[in-house]
């Protein structure tokens, strides 16, 4: 289950400001302040659940002395109709929420739900599904716990996770008479000894100088199926190998046959459909 750090607070203070939920007029207007209920979320559709935990929080955000029950584990195979939390407190306070819990919810389990077909399709390869910094902006560590929950592993988190060089770097200082061989052996030499060297490269020739400067981790970007199965079999283990670029679910597992270690999947965080969950308030 997620932790509910103060910086996940803050989060949700900030969808709670956006949807302006101490304001809402109609609730307002309409529900008495004594009114008490329950609210419960359901699932509508198959999938992976993620963020039930902070949907929850949602609510006791509001008022804190909301009663809340997780009925499913994030990262759980669920099916339409099950029951997954349970928030029990003023009515005022569940209809103010209702929005922002519904949109965490369901964001977070599509991310899961979508990481989870990738995982599947490549079972029994040995290439690990993982994400990219394609995120929405500020909710990056929401996207990769998603992530997590749906069986996926995470890539770098922030700039400065890891050295990774890539087509931009490459290009500007190759503009100044710096080549790739030169530019990894300045990298390695003042990388801290804590961090992976990765670079991103096109071509076998690219592959060859990557693994002559010693780099950890090359990246093949939009390579071919057979040039991605030629540089796996001439890095030979010397190196990790990183598939990248344009990945769908449909050629996700032929990239994994061709022996990379690692697949970078963009879309399973930009490109993932909310998954359906309801959220049903009894009075």
């Amino acid at each position: 289950m997620l932790e509910i750090t103060p910086d996940i607070r803050r989060l949700i203070d900030l969808a709670l400001t956006e949807d302006q939920v101490y304001n809402d007029v109609t609730t307002n207007l309409l529900i008495p302040p004594d009114a008490q209920g329950v609210a419960v979320f359901r699932a509508k559709a198959s999938g992976v659940l993620a963020g039930m935990g902070l949907a929850l929080e949602v609510f006791k955000h509001i008022d804190s002395t909301v009663q809340t029950q997780a009925l499913m584990e994030d990262g759980r195979a669920i099916k339409a109709g099950d029951l997954l939390g349970r928030a029990t407190g003023r009515v005022g306070v569940l209809l103010r929420g209702e929005r922002t819990a519904l949109n965490f919810a369901q964001r977070l389990s599509g991310i899961a739900t979508e990481t989870a077909k990738y995982v599947a399709a490549v079972k029994g390869c040995k290439a690990q599904i993982v994400d990219t910094r394609k995120t929405a902006p500020g909710y990056r560590y929401l996207d990769k716990y998603a992530v997590r929950a749906g069986g996926g592993r995470n890539h770098r988190m922030h700039l400065a996770d890891g050295v990774l060089i890539k087509d931009n770097h490459i290009e500007i200082l190759r503009k100044r008479g710096v080549g790739l061989p030169k530019l990894l052996a300045t990298a390695l030499s003042k990388a801290p000894h804590t961090l992976k060297v990765e670079v991103e490269v096109t071509s076998m020739v690219e592959v060859e100088e990557a693994l002559k400067a010693g780099a950890h981790i090359i990246m093949l970007d939009n390579m071919s199926l057979e040039e991605m199965a030629g540089a796996v079999k001439a890095i030979n283990g010397r190196a990790l190998v990183e598939a990248s670029g344009g990945v769908t679910l449909e050629t996700v597992r032929r990239v994994a046959e061709t022996g990379v270690d690692i697949i970078s999947v963009g879309a399973i965080t930009h490109s993932a459909k909310a998954l359906d969950i309801s959220l049903d308030i009894e009075g």
